[in-house]
């Protein structure tokens, strides 16, 4: 990225919808300028944080006459771009496969993690052919867990994979398929199935097959989201006191009768007491 030359300045057009008269920094694009708001691309983007930063003085692209020029892409490409954010009606408004592969290739191109990661999510929605869904999550370093229906979708299909599929594809992958198809098969014929294929699978098993074929760890075998149950601490024992005869309890477990019982021998000992000692009283006198 460097700031345009003044020369010719005139022959340019300015973008109708992003050429902002608000704008504080200013794109050369083919043809074209871009004037939108420099926040944006500093605050999200190490890369143009860098290249804001080694700009010359007087070239920082505050102006038409300095405008930063953009290579490897296109006018309309960089209008899909900032469309993620200028777009009054984002989440309202589907926008097609095409769209996200481009938010996503630059994106990544110029080191917007948000930005990408939206773009996943976006993608994640649309139908898009495993083939091609795999090729671009490769290119992209993508995580290879959100492939996983992908991989299930070749293997559970009749035919098996063309000669110009698995050139698209990376050879690991190529033989990953293979392997995770015939593992399928085995586990269909033990299953009962006379003439299995890998469509015949379970499909809970066929994931655990492809999860342990493509190393999936990051993917979580509860689909739902649930977290996992937690036991809670053991509930403190309390010894339930036993009943006595009557029905009544102590705390000690013993009845309420024989309790009774030994208060009643405890006052028989003291009138004893108290009649033997009026007894002698009664003959000194």
């Amino acid at each position: 990225m460097a700031p345009s030359s003044q020369n010719g300045v005139s022959r340019f057009h300015y973008h109708p919808e992003y050429y902002l008269e608000d704008g504080n920094v200013t794109f050369h694009v083919e043809d074209t300028l871009f004037r939108v708001h420099r926040h944006f691309f500093e605050a999200e983007s190490q890369f143009f944080a860098k290249e804001f930063a080694k700009a010359p003085p007087g070239q920082e692209g505050t102006s038409d006459s300095t405008a930063f020029r953009l290579h490897q892409v296109t006018i309309a490409d960089f209008a899909k771009f900032l469309w993620v954010w200028y777009s009054p009606s984002y989440r309202r408004e589907r926008k097609p496969k095409d769209h996200w592969l481009t938010v996503l290739e630059l994106s990544t191109l110029w080191q917007f993690p948000e930005m990408k990661k939206l773009a996943v999510d976006e993608l994640q929605n649309l139908d898009i052919e495993p083939i091609e869904k795999i090729t671009t999550y490769d290119r992209y370093h993508i995580d290879k867990s959100l492939l996983l229906p992908a991989y299930k979708l070749l293997c559970k299909r009749a035919s098996r994979m063309s000669a110009e599929e698995g050139e698209q594809l990376r050879m690991p992958t190529v033989l990953g398929i293979h392997e995770a198809r015939e593992r399928a098969v085995r586990s269909a014929a033990e299953g009962g199935c006379l003439s299995p294929t890998s469509a015949d699978a379970d499909d809970e098993e066929l994931e655990r097959i492809l999860i342990d074929v493509f190393n999936l760890k990051g993917h979580a075998t509860n689909r739902q989201g649930a977290r996992p149950e937690v036991k809670s601490d053991p509930v403190p024992l309390i010894k339930t006191p036993k009943p006595g005869v009557n029905g009544a309890t102590n705390g000690n477990g013993s009845s309420a009768s024989g309790s009774s019982t030994q208060n009643d021998t405890n006052k028989q000992k003291d009138a004893d007491k108290n009649k033997g000692t009026a007894y002698r009283e009664g003959k000194d006198e």
